[in-house]
């Protein structure tokens, strides 16, 4: 007997490899099925023994031997050698740059393949190319052809072996390119020539050449040879399943080709070496020669229908007739009508394959079985289910369904096929009984209406009445619709489909007219509103017209009912659009608009969102004062006032009504407005507003500075009154660029002619398309006279004359600079004028004008003002502290640039001086002595102003001293404002937004004294204008926040009531639903008691709010209390087993009962005391009530839980493991230490013992083998 070890550390005794191999049989199984433990020699074979001759290395030694394979290397390495005769490129200076190095890096990069050159002594080219094999091969046989000098030579083979060099797709000749790194061409198949070129080194095309001689060979032993044979004997030469044929080839080596029986060819094709062919040829003709001999036929006829069956799948019946009987079938083609069979061979055999043919024939029926064509697709089943199952019973029988005929045909075994008729008949018999169809007649126009979007009725029908309706398709234009199922649901089907015909007959479409410009609005962004109104009436198709034919008509179409109620519904929604679009133009003075704005657009959004309006302002660079605001008419009015109100704080601006006759107030604006545009122009841009046309409104307003308004006021009752009694109009027409003259400076000109003739005199605006018209409006004396002077102004100005005048050189350059802008003001105002100065660099003093008499007169007189103007200017100082320079410039400098404007004078400020640094020169002297290096000089003056704070103003005297009081009128001035230290947060605002809203509101700066400093002193510093109307405000900021200081001390009234802290979660309620509603109605805090507060009072509830509020709270919850008080709990044993079933998936059951009975019932934790007690609070008759209702319950789910107890007492108890012993660990037989304890068992941590594939280990003679 065998000893068993097992491989554990203790047991192991040390052992060496190397011990004899001993033949050990693995003993059979015993009785218990366990198989014996494998050998030592089984479990771990040992490595090849260390073999002193090379034979025996290199022979397989043991298990391991078997198994080793060489792996080969993905990277190979070749060095190729190109003498230098052959050499391309031989400039020995230039090696590893140039075009050689170039052509290099341009191989490496295409293939993939590393290259190194190195040039030998005979200076040949010596390179090594490592990469992937295909990669090194393409790599070579660029390197020969671009860097080798190319030699070419031609070989003649006959023009038949010449596809065989090229192989299959060429293949065979890329890889003789690639192996001899040439180039091989092969002349093409129409070409005679027999000649292949070949280019490269001198060795690749001996190498190529070779190859191809060699294939050429190979082919000259190759024969091809064709036998006729009669195409009846093919199948005896081919013999069954082409086993003859196929023997014939493998023997002689011969490949053999007979054309398929489709293929009418009578030849067999032999190719093969001359000797084995022959033989092949010699074997083939034999059996012919037999076969004709002996063969006879006879002719059947069999059915057309049944020649597939005789055929068989794929031929093998033929076939299989033919291996059994050794007799050929031949069948006539398909396309024949000829039912004759023949059969070809021995005659005794001929009787036994006739009996095969019509076994065959027979086998197979085909049957039909009669179902009307509408049935078909239920016969099927939804995705051929029905028609599986009899498919799935006999996979041989084939059922057609015919598109259109009433019936089914079957094929296949007889046997099956009669199964699958019975079957398909019971199945139709079955569908006739329980199924109807109906077709009705409904105009396809409304087909798409039936279907619904997305199929939505279509579906809901199908779905409802469990019926199939099928719908033609448009492009059809048929009006049948079939319905098909149970006959019940069918007649169901078919009366609403016609009654939904019926009502869309009853249909009416109407027109709305809608204007453009609120479709966009009414369709909604990505169609979301008029997805609404679809949505509210589904009924109804609504079309809106394409954008681009500009239409207003919105088409609606639907039953007559739902077409009005949606007509109704869009035409108030049109209604409420119309009203929100209403518009209204507010003229307000451009000066005004920033104020109207705010800093950040404070002021416009405030009132857009408080007005709910839309206000447009005019861009800040257009001449347009009118500010557009567009919303609902009132709010529209409520934001007219409000920004006229902001006009009116901040301008001396005056508001005059006069009463005008309505119907003169069409003649008084004039076309276009021109008339009344060119007296608000006149009169300083005063603003006129007439009433809305159609109101019947008398009523003109007039707005502007007071004597402007007065001015307007005059004019436009004088024109009301020219128009009440006999008004007349005359057109005149001028150059648009005389107009400027004829108007005069300031209008001087034209006010002149107005006042001698009494005429109104209206100029183009930009605006307006015909810049050349000039329209004269009074009485018909007042306009001739007007014309008469207007005329004879207008030819003195086409009457162009040139003069000239002297100008001192000196005072040209300001006529000149900044691209001549002087020179064009006065062209634009002197009827186009022009006037040219000398070259400069020249001394002339001589300057030419040219234009019309007259303006070249009042240009003469322009240009001797501003050069007197120019002697006469002085410069001034205006000395204001440099911290207010920038308060004084104004937002982008607007406040200077309209002191420039107004006074005519230039204004320049100093550079900033920011911390002037100490003077350091030495040289400097001061009272007698010298200031040395790092010394300061002495501070100036106090009383002299320092050269940061003095600005620089230039102009005539008397206009410089107006512009400097103007400058000094806007240094900011400072003033205190007491208010209460405890108030300063709450102006400050978060994150100091109260007060910046204040600032940007009155233009002003407040400065808040620091928290350490307890001040009540808050300075505002600002013009003196805005300086009260700060402090206005400010202190009613401050009055609003003392009220509520006192509104809040009102508010912090606590009330204090005791509830026993049982009734708290009940006064709380669910998630605190019911104390969040007390909150909200009283609007109090209520604050309920701490439970981890021990020091604090349990049953005190604090109410915090107003004192009358709290009362009403305190009452609120004491209500509760007065209910709660009056509640019982009674505790119910309830069987724990039957608890989950009475609380039910996440207390669903169990709140139910709750609700039911208005009580509250509390289930046991677990670890309870008493798992069955329940306690159940409420009013006693309802707590009486509940505690009967989960009583009954409890005891049907009791009957449920004794029940399944009983079920699990028989059911087989789990099957309980045996404990398990102690694993014995892997165990082997006949181990070296089991057989003597000499040896001591190997340490598996050793990496001697057991060492890792690829570690190093110390250099000891180990059993494995030597070390390489």
């Amino acid at each position: 007997m065998s000893s068993v070890a097992v491989l554990t550390q203790e047991s192991f005794a040390e052992h060496r490899s190397g011990l004899a191999q001993q033949q050990i049989k693995v003993a059979a199984l015993n009785s218990e099925d366990e198989s014996d433990p494998p050998t030592y020699k089984d479990a771990f074979p040992p490595l090849p023994e260390k073999s002193s001759c090379l034979e025996a290395a290199q022979e397989p030694a043991g298990a391991w031997g078997n198994k080793i394979r060489p792996i080969k290397a993905s990277i190979i390495t070749q060095v190729f050698h190109v003498p230098l005769e052959e050499r391309k490129y031989k400039d020995m200076n230039q090696f590893g740059e140039g075009e050689q190095a170039k052509i290099c890096l341009e191989i490496m990069q295409r293939t993939g393949a590393h290259l190194e050159l190195s040039l030998a002594k005979d200076q040949g080219l010596s390179i090594m190319v490592s990469g992937k094999l295909e990669a090194v091969m393409k790599a070579r046989k660029d390197i020969v052809a671009r860097l080798q000098t190319q030699a070419s030579a031609t070989v003649a083979i006959p023009k038949e072996h010449h596809r065989f060099v090229i192989g299959k797709n060429g293949e065979k000749l890329q890889d003789l390119e690639l192996k001899t790194a040439t180039k091989i061409q092969i002349p093409r198949p129409e070409d005679p020539s027999n000649q292949i070129k070949i280019t490269g080194t001198k060795e690749g095309i001996e190498k190529a050449r070779h190859e191809v001689l060699l294939i050429s060979a190979e082919q000259d032993k190759r024969a091809v040879e064709r036998l006729d044979v009669e195409k009846v004997f093919h199948p005896f030469i081919a013999g069954p399943y082409n086993k003859l044929v196929g023997e014939i080839m493998q023997e002689t080596g011969t490949r053999i080709n007979i054309p398929p029986p489709s293929v009418n060819r009578t030849e067999i094709v032999f190719t093969g070496e001359k000797e084995q062919l022959a033989q092949a040829v010699a074997r083939i003709k034999k059996i012919y020669e037999e076969k004709k001999k002996k063969t006879t036929t006879i002719a059947v006829e069999v059915k057309k229908s049944q020649h597939k069956y005789v055929i068989g799948p794929k031929g093998n019946s033929l076939q299989e007739i033919l291996e059994r009987t050794g007799v050929s079938v031949e069948i006539p083609p398909t396309d024949s009508s000829s039912e004759t069979v023949i059969l070809r061979g021995e005659p005794e055999k001929l009787g036994q394959a006739l009996t095969e043919v019509y076994a065959k024939a027979n086998s197979f029926t085909v049957s039909s079985v009669s179902a009307p064509s509408w049935l078909h697709r239920f016969i099927i089943g939804k995705k051929g289910q029905n028609l599986a199952k009899i498919t799935q019973q006999m996979p041989k029988v084939h059922i057609e369904f015919t598109e259109g005929e009433d019936k089914i045909t079957l094929e296949g075994p007889t046997e099956d096929v009669n199964v699958a008729q019975e079957q398909i008949e019971s199945m139709v018999k079955d569908l006739i009984n329980r199924m109807d169809y109906v077709e009705i007649n409904i105009d396809h126009k409304f087909h798409r209406h039936l279907i619904g979007k997305n199929g939505a009725n279509i579906n809901r029908i199908k779905d409802q009445y469990k019926v199939s309706v099928r719908i033609p398709p448009d492009n059809e234009k048929s009006n049948l619709i079939r319905i098909e199922g149970d006959p019940q649901g069918v007649q169901q089907a078919k009366k609403e489909l016609l009654e939904l015909a019926s009502r869309m007959e009853n249909e009416r479409t109407k027109d709305l007219i809608i204007e453009q410009r609120f479709h966009r609005t009414i369709i909604g962004q990505k169609g979301e509103r008029i997805r609404e109104i679809r949505d509210k009436f589904p009924e109804v198709i609504i079309n809106f017209p394409d954008p681009a034919q500009k239409s207003d008509i919105v088409q609606l179409r639907g039953p007559k009912n739902e077409v009005e109620k949606c007509t109704k519904y869009m035409q108030k929604m049109v209604a409420e659009l119309v009203e929100n679009s209403y518009s209204i133009s507010v003229p307000i003075f451009k000066q005004f608009h920033k104020n109207i704005i705010g800093k950040g657009g404070a002021n416009i959004k405030k009132i857009r969102e408080e007005s709910n309006t839309k206000i447009d302002l005019p861009a800040e660079n257009s001449n347009s004062e009118t500010i557009v605001i567009t919303g609902k008419r009132a709010n529209c009015e409520v934001a007219r006032s409000r920004i006229l109100s902001i006009q009116k704080d901040l301008a001396n601006i005056t508001e005059v009504e006069v009463s005008i006759p309505s119907k003169l107030h069409n003649s008084l604006i004039g076309t276009k407005g021109r008339l009344i545009r060119s007296i608000m122009e006149e009169c300083g841009g005063v603003h006129i507003h007439f009433p809305t046309e159609g109101s019947g409104i008398d009523t003109v307003v007039i707005r502007g500075p007071a004597p402007d308004v007065e001015k307007a006021k005059r004019q436009l009752l004088h024109l009301a009154e020219e128009k009440q009694t006999k008004s007349h109009t005359v057109d005149l027409r001028a150059k648009p660029e005389y107009h400027k003259f004829l108007i005069g400076k300031g209008g001087g000109n034209i006010r002149k002619v107005r006042d001698n003739t009494g005429a109104r005199i209206i100029f183009p605006t930009s605006e307006d398309k015909d810049q050349e018209l000039i329209t004269i409006i009074g009485t018909e004396e007042a306009v001739r006279e007007a014309q008469k002077e207007l005329e004879t102004l207008i030819k003195n100005l086409d009457n162009v004359v040139e003069d000239c005048m002297l100008v001192d050189p000196r005072h040209h350059r300001h006529f000149v600079i900044r691209r001549g802008q002087v020179l064009r003001e006065i062209a634009e105002e002197y009827g186009g004028v022009m006037v040219s100065f000398p070259r400069s660099g020249t001394q002339s003093d001589k300057v030419t004008l040219k234009g019309a008499k007259d303006c070249v007169e009042a240009a003469k007189k322009r240009i001797q003002e501003i050069i007197e103007d120019l002697e006469a200017q002085v410069t001034m100082e205006c000395a204001i502290p440099q911290k207010y320079h920038r308060s004084i410039m104004g937002p982008k400098g607007s406040r200077i640039q309209q002191i420039t404007r107004d006074y005519g004078v230039q204004i320049k400020f100093p550079d900033r001086e920011e911390n002037p640094a100490p003077v350091t020169e030495s040289v400097v002297q001061e009272n007698g002595e010298e200031i040395g290096e790092g010394k300061y000089i002495k501070e100036a003056d106090p009383g002299s102003p320092r050269k940061c704070d003095i600005i620089i103003i230039s102009g005539r005297k008397e206009k410089c001293e107006a512009a400097k009081e103007a400058l000094e009128a806007l240094v900011p001035v400072t003033i205190e404002v007491e208010v209460p230290f405890d108030l300063h947060r709450y102006i400050i605002g978060q994150k100091g937004s109260g007060i910046r809203k204040m600032m940007d509101e009155f233009e002003v700066n407040i400065q808040v004294p620091a928290p350490e400093l307890q001040s009540d002193i808050i300075a505002i510093t600002g013009l003196v204008a805005n300086l009260d109307r700060a402090k206005a405000g400010l202190l009613e900021r401050v009055r609003e926040l003392q009220a509520e200081q006192e509104d809040r001390a009102l508010r912090s009234f606590k009330l204090n009531v005791t509830v026993d802290p049982k009734y708290h979660p009940k006064i709380i309620g669910r998630k605190g639903a019911v104390i969040t509603q007390i909150r909200l109605e009283h609007e109090v805090n209520i604050q309920f008691p701490d439970k981890d507060d021990e020091n604090q009072a349990q049953d005190q509830i604090t109410i915090t709010g107003y004192e009358k509020n709290t009362e009403a709270a305190r009452d609120a919850i004491m209500k509760i209390v007065a209910e709660l008080e009056q509640m019982v709990s009674e505790d119910v044993s309830l069987d724990h087993r039957v608890h989950a079933r009475i609380i039910g998936a996440r207390g669903k059951a169990i709140r139910k009962i709750m609700d039911e009975f208005k009580v509250d019932i509390r289930f046991p934790q677990s670890g309870a005391p008493d798992p069955n007690c329940v306690t159940v609070t409420g009013l006693p008759d309802n707590v009486e009530e509940a505690i009967d209702h989960i009583l009954n319950l409890e005891e049907e789910y009791l009957a449920d839980v004794v029940d399944t107890e009983a079920l699990q007492a028989y059911m087989k108890p789990p099957a309980h493991e045996e404990a398990k012993a102690p694993s014995k660990g892997f165990v082997v037989r006949d181990a070296p230490w089991a057989a003597g304890g000499s040896e001591k068992a190997p340490d598996m941590s050793s990496s001697e013992d057991f060492p890792s594939f690829g570690a190093q280990v110390a250099p000891k003679t180990l059993p494995w083998g030597p070390k390489r």
